[in-house]
């Protein structure tokens, strides 16, 4: 039997895609592997992202679970997916909290469904902290050395 997990739209308290929020039809990497018909993925720590790179052209959804605040695994999964040139939307869910945004959106995360709901006015502040950035990163932003010399 599949396991279903994942958040609803209804979940999704950020989103930085134009098209429509995709459903929560995920299920677990394992999973995923033995299906054909998937379109969605959860990814937990410990889970290898670089599992899903055959797949890409297939997924719409892309959850990666932060469970606990200290664990940073799934930032290294976005950014797997996003330089393999994973177009679809890649959601951060779980212990998301406010001053992880800024770099949660460098990493390549375009949607957000935090276990608790966090503060509008705080959000928006931390997407828009720093208005340049020192390195390439896959929110494809130009750094300060590139700009610079223009």
């Amino acid at each position: 039997m599949t396991e279903v997990l994942g958040t609803s739209p209804d979940d999704v308290q950020f989103r930085f895609r134009d098209d429509e929020v995709a459903d929560h039809a995920q299920v677990t990497v394992d999973s995923f592997l033995e299906q054909t018909n998937a379109v969605a993925v959860r990814i937990e720590p410990g889970d290898d992202a670089r599992d899903l790179l055959p797949f890409l052209d297939r997924l719409q959804l892309v959850e990666v679970n932060f469970p606990v605040f200290g664990d940073g695994r799934s930032y290294s999964s976005a950014r797997v997916l996003r330089e393999a040139g994973y177009a679809g939307e890649l959601r951060a869910v779980g212990d998301v909290l406010v001053d992880q945004l800024a770099y949660m959106r460098r990493c390549g995360f375009d949607a957000f469904a935090p276990d608790s709901p966090l503060d509008e006015d705080d959000a928006q502040a931390a997407f828009a902290r720093w208005e340049n950035v020192y390195q390439h990163a896959a929110d494809c932003r130009r750094p300060i050395p590139e700009l610079r010399h223009e």
